[in-house]
């Protein structure tokens, strides 16, 4: 059973998001998408300053059974990337919610609303 925290939104396609206190987002996988995808080798990130659209590709992570693409949940300017996991990929194995991916100055907060809170998530992976 997956680790689904009550306080992050989803996406369908298994990134989570979390709204940080500067009004920032920051952006993830899910623990079920790193439990499907197994032993995660490579994490392509995103530019900073790359502006993406809701659903738009960001980037890709590729694990021994897989390579997956990774999507923007919502609308923003990349302002931060994780350049740990260039260096050490498998963080996203051992806690894919501290580990996260990019960060977003987002264009509409709103568009979070649209993200499926814990529970739906749950229901949608069928949990």
């Amino acid at each position: 059973m997956s680790n689904i925290p009550a306080d992050l939104r989803f996406a369908e396609s298994h990134e989570w998001a979390r709204l940080e206190a500067d009004g920032s987002i920051t952006v993830g996988i899910s623990d079920h998408a790193q439990e499907a995808l197994g032993d995660v080798v490579f994490v392509e990130l995103p530019e900073v300053g790359t502006v993406f659209k809701a659903a738009d590709t960001a980037g890709v992570v590729e694990s021994v059974k897989a390579a997956s693409d990774i999507y923007s949940p919502v609308s923003g300017e990349v302002i931060a990337v994780n350049e740990g996991l260039a260096d050490a990929p498998e963080g996203l194995n051992d806690d894919s919610y501290a580990n996260w991916i990019f960060k977003l100055k987002p264009t509409n907060t709103a568009e979070l609303e649209k993200l499926l809170d814990a529970a739906g998530y749950k229901a949608a992976i069928g949990e």
